[in-house]
């Protein structure tokens, strides 16, 4: 089944670039690596809170204000709403920009807002506030480029270079060596696979990179002076892996296994220790733990303050929605909500009729059902403000996966892989999916297929700053979405 493959320097078993990254490197001692991987999440989380709050006692300081309660409380809110920040020191400079300044406007218009319904807005002068404003972005965008700066020029070190090899030529193999043919400007530097098998039979990306065979694993190592390896083999391949770390532990090198698992959504995925028992997690909700209370949290003052300052707004609606036509001013629709149990969700009423049972027709462009006061506050997703009070109950949030009639979650989780996954949270107000267009009527799979992708990638992805980025991009799309109907 698995035979020798051809070796491109006879008497080697390695390519020549490989001999030459061995011959250049045997002599280099190891006096420090780059940044770990953890080491560099922990200092982005505190970049932006704590360059956010040293500007504002920079600025007090520079219009000699004290730095009092006020500024100290003010200091707080801004480390709970900012903290963690994103790891921007992998993103393309021009997306650092945007979304350093679209979570700086988020977190600004948010504290605004609290500092107006707490009448706390005149503790401050509005020189510093607004010097704050503006120059915090900056600084965040000028230290996240200098952090990036600064671990290109660690990695250029050749003490700090972390040679890797990729035990397997499959397409996983393949993915992790391209991963990190693009980090290599962080220090990481891809020398070739190990494989058993025929050429033919590997990956085709991985052709002409294969460096030898499993079981020379441990002297290519020593020669290479090899910092880490990878092992991409199946899940299948237990009795081979069990072999593989046997041998190579007595070395020194950082083992990483990367099984087979990309046909599964992963959400959240982390090892955890229950026990002492090594548990690995596929599928968890990110809102577990210390991010369940920030959220919840954060829920809760939102929705608190928003529905303070929108009351004259609901009575304007309500009454709007009772001389339109008809029928009640709440529409209450049974959804789905976290771990897929079911809730009554409140929304203005848009229609004349109110479905509610087993087959719920969507609403569509120039539907006869919508009232025209209706399509006006659809449009404007007036319609979705009573959900701040489904927020305070506990059974939505301000941000996640919005919530689909019951009736169509029985029909699309039979046709959509992993549509459920998107119920691992509460269902949002507003989400992922609808600031990136998937709002309005999925007359299409495909269009639902997208909405499902998005939500999902949401779950992976989830930080505060990511609800306050969607948050500021609803609010734009409120005035200026031409898919609302």
């Amino acid at each position: 089944m698995y035979a020798q493959p051809p070796l491109p320097t006879p008497g080697t078993g390695l390519p020549p670039q490989a001999e030459a990254y061995g011959a250049a490197t045997a002599s280099t001692k190891r006096l420090f690596n780059s940044p770990p991987q953890s080491v560099s999440m922990f200092i982005a989380a505190l970049l932006e809170p704590v360059i956010a709050i040293a500007m504002l006692v920079a600025v007090q300081i520079a219009h000699e204000q004290t730095i009092d309660r006020a500024c100290l409380l003010l200091c707080i809110l801004t480390l709970a709403l900012v903290y963690p920040g994103a790891n921007r020191f992998h993103e393309r400079p021009l997306n650092v920009v945007v979304d350093t300044m679209a979570a700086w406007a988020a977190v600004v218009a948010i504290l605004f807002l609290c500092g107006v319904a707490t009448r706390s807005v005149h503790f401050f002068d509005r020189s510093v506030l607004v010097w704050w404003a503006v120059l915090t972005p900056v600084a965040q965008i000028a230290a996240v480029w200098a952090g990036r700066s600064a671990m290109r020029v660690m990695a250029a070190s050749p003490e700090a270079r972390k040679p890797a090899l990729v035990i397997g030529a499959g397409p996983i193999g393949d993915k992790v060596a391209r991963m990190l043919a693009n980090r290599q400007a962080y220090g990481h530097d891809f020398i070739g696979h190990l494989e058993d098998r025929d050429v033919e039979r590997c990956a085709p990306g991985t052709r002409g990179r294969i460096v030898g065979r499993f079981s020379e694993a441990a002297d290519i190592i020593t020669r290479l002076g090899i910092k880490e390896v990878y092992i991409t083999l199946p899940l299948s391949s237990q009795p081979r892996i069990a072999r593989m770390l046997a041998q190579l532990q007595d070395s020194a090198v950082s083992i990483y296994f990367v099984p087979d698992v990309f046909g599964v959504n992963i959400i959240q995925g982390r090892m955890r220790n229950m026990d002492g028992l090594p548990v690995v997690s596929l599928l968890e909700s990110p809102f577990i733990g210390v991010n369940r209370i920030v959220k919840r949290v954060s829920d809760i003052v939102l929705a608190s303050i928003i529905l303070v300052l929108i009351t004259p707004m609901l009575a304007a609606v309500a009454i709007g929605v009772k001389l339109s036509s008809p029928g009640p001013i709440i529409f209450k629709q049974r959804r789905n909500g976290v771990d897929g149990g079911e809730i009554l969700v409140y929304k203005f009423r848009s229609m004349r009729a109110t479905d509610n049972g087993a087959v719920v027709k969507q609403a569509t462009r120039g539907d006869p059902r919508i009232t025209p006061f209706g399509a006006f506050i659809r449009r404007t997703s007036l319609d979705e403000l009573p959900q701040f009070i489904n927020v305070l109950q506990g059974r939505m949030s301000i941000v996640g996966p919005r919530p689909h009639a019951v009736a169509h979650n029985d029909q699309y989780r039979r046709i959509i892989h992993a549509y459920m996954l998107r119920h691992k949270v509460k269902p949002g107000i507003t989400g992922w999916a609808q600031v990136n267009g998937c709002r309005g009527e999925t007359d299409a799979i495909e269009k639902m297929e997208a909405r499902v992708a998005y939500d999902i990638e949401y779950l992976r992805n989830w930080s505060l700053g990511m609800d306050l980025r969607i948050i500021a991009r609803t609010i734009k799309l409120t005035f200026f979405d031409k898919n609302a109907y």
